[in-house]
């Protein structure tokens, strides 16, 4: 059985819904980061099997700058997350208000 690429964009399809379902089902904004993450990573694989199947390095590169702005994502939010965990045992997404000063 031969992988082809159709695969893995089954793949990210299900990584993505996953994640897209986990957004918006879980209050808990650790896990919510992490579904943001699952789905960045599927846009990942997106890209980087289009970029095999076209023969070309765009996706590749576009795999960069999501890894940048993911990796960006988690420095800010998990600051925030651990902000607010720090005021509130068992913050929720709710609980966002409390950043407004």
């Amino acid at each position: 059985m031969e992988v082809t690429s159709e695969w893995y964009l089954v793949l990210s399809a299900v990584l993505f819904a996953i994640g897209a379902v986990g957004l918006l089902i879980r209050r808990n904004p650790l896990v919510m980061f992490m579904c943001v993450e699952l789905m960045l990573n599927a846009v990942n694989v997106t890209f980087v099997a289009i970029g095999t199947e076209l023969n070309d390095v765009g996706g590749q590169i576009a795999v960069f700058f999501v890894l940048v702005v993911a990796a960006v994502e988690v420095v800010v939010g998990l600051a925030l997350v651990v902000a607010i965990n720090r005021r509130r045992e068992g913050a929720t997404a709710d609980d966002i208000s409390v950043l407004r000063g």
